[in-house]
C-alpha cells in the first residue's frame, strides 16, 4: 500500500457500524473529508470549507477495530479552489494486511475573514 504519510488515522469502533455489521459508509466519507479539509487548510493557509464530494466508490470492506487511514492528494487548483482526492485504507486489527476500503474527491472553497471566497495566493492573515 502507499509509502506516505496518511492526513488521518483512527480505528473504527462499534458505534461506526451500520445496522449490517459492517463500517457505515457515511463514517468513512467523513473521514475522509476530515483529512482533505486538513490538506485543503493547511496548503490554502487558512479556511477552506468543503463545496462537494464526487466520484465515490467502496471496494472494500472494514470491520470494527481496524485501523483507518486516509491519504489525500491535490488533484486540481482553481482561483479559489482546491480539489483532493482521498484514499481510505483498512487495516486489520490484528495483523498487517490492508484493504482500500473507500476513495472519492472533495472540492474546497477558500475563505476570508469575512467568509467570502478568496484567491489561493492570497494569505490568510
Amino acid at each position: 500500500m502507499p509509502d506516505r504519510s496518511p492526513l488521518i488515522r483512527v480505528t473504527a469502533m462499534p458505534t461506526d457500524l451500520n445496522p449490517y455489521g459492517g463500517v457505515f459508509g457515511g463514517w468513512l466519507m467523513s473521514q475522509m473529508a476530515l483529512g482533505a479539509g486538513s490538506l485543503a487548510s493547511r496548503e490554502g493557509k487558512g479556511k477552506a470549507v468543503v463545496v462537494s464530494a464526487t466520484d465515490f466508490a467502496f471496494p472494500g470492506a472494514m470491520q470494527v477495530g481496524d485501523e483507518l487511514s486516509v491519504y489525500c492528494d491535490i488533484a486540481a487548483t482553481g482561483n479559489t479552489s482546491l480539489t483532493i482526492a482521498a484514499e481510505a485504507i483498512a487495516r486489520e486489527r490484528n495483523g498487517e494486511a490492508e484493504t482500500r476500503v473507500a476513495e472519492g474527491t472533495f472540492k474546497f472553497v477558500l475563505l476570508d475573514e469575512d467568509d467570502r471566497p478568496r484567491a489561493i495566493s492570497e494569505r490568510w492573515a
